[in-house]
Order: C-alpha cells, then structure tokens, then sequence
C-alpha cells in the first residue's frame, strides 16, 4: 500500500479519529432508535468501510442493504444525474430508515434517494454521512443529516471508501489527494 499513500497530499481524518467518530455516531443511532425498526440502507460503493464499522457500533438489532447509486463516473465533479444501479432487495414499509453516506457534496443524490424512498412509506428515513461539506451544498437542495461525522475542506478527498477512479478505497484514513493525480 506504500504506493497509494505518495498520492495524498495530507490526511485529513486520521484511522484514530474515524474509530472515535464511529463510536460517537454508533453510540447516539442506539440511543435514538432504541425500540424502533431500523433498517440501514448503505450508499455504493463508497460507504462501505464506514457502514461496516459503524453498524459494528450500534447496539441494536437491525437490517442492512445497500443502493448502488452513480453520479460521478471517473469524474471528479458530480454530473447532477443520479441514476439507481442497484435497488434495495425488500420493502422498507413500516422501517425506520437511516441512510448512510460516505459525503455529502452537492447534496444532489442524498436528496434524489431520500425522495425516492419517503415514497415507499418508511416510518422515517434519517441521514448518516461521514463528511459534509457543507460549503459545497447546491443551492436547490435542501438536505440536513441527523447525524454527521466530521466536516471537511473543499479538497478531494479519498480513503476509507471514498474514491478517484474506483481507486484509494482502501486507505485506512481520509486524505486529500494530490492536484497532480486528478488534474
């Protein structure tokens, strides 16, 4: 792995400070569900490291599944076009639904999926991202997550499942990559 670490330009969220945002979150999801029906549907690719160390967290019985969704491609910037790759394998009727999100951006995929669900009569659907970047919101989405892990600068970042080109998924942290790689 040395290989994929001279790409990025600094860490950002060290592996320390994502096992204690994990914590933290997974700690006030049991608090705030506690006797409800919670169903976590996990956003593709990218929130898988963060789902499965965060439903690690959560003291409660609970159901998984996974959206696949796109909106970036090889890009670095979102196309604004969110497209379903893979739908959820059962009804979310009569659950409790919690999204989770490796960033929030633009916002613009969050809101898509949320839409698309309240339709299929959840008892509630809630946001869990990892990253916000709020600076960086579309000034037609209006998106609030319950539950966020950290904000982050308006750099491209990598690591812990988020991506440049399906690559750096596996870094164990969050750092922004370098100009060079992308640019």
């Amino acid at each position: 792995m040395a290989m994929i670490h001279q790409d990025v330009e600094k860490i950002l969220v060290s592996e320390e400070e994502l096992r204690a945002i994990n914590k933290r979150l997974g700690e006030q999801i049991t608090r705030d569900y506690a006797g409800k029906n919670l169903f976590i549907v996990g956003i593709l690719k990218g929130s898988i490291y963060f789902m499965t160390d965060l439903t690690r967290n959560i003291d409660l019985p609970l159901e998984i599944d996974f959206l696949g969704v796109s909106s970036y491609g090889s890009s670095t910037r979102s196309s604004g076009e969110v497209k379903i790759v893979k739908d959820l394998d059962k009804a979310i009727e009569g659950y409790d639904v919690l999204l989770i999100e490796d960033i929030l951006d633009t916002g613009r995929t969050l809101q898509y999926v949320s839409e698309m669900l309240q339709s299929r009569k959840a008892n509630s659907i809630a946001i869990c991202t990892l990253l916000d970047k709020p600076e960086r919101r579309a000034p037609e989405v209006n998106i609030h997550p319950k539950y966020v892990g950290c904000d982050v600068p308006n750099e491209f970042v990598v690591g812990y499942g988020l991506d440049y080109d399906q690559k750096y998924r596996n870094l164990p942290y969050i750092g922004s990559l370098k100009r060079s790689i992308y640019e």
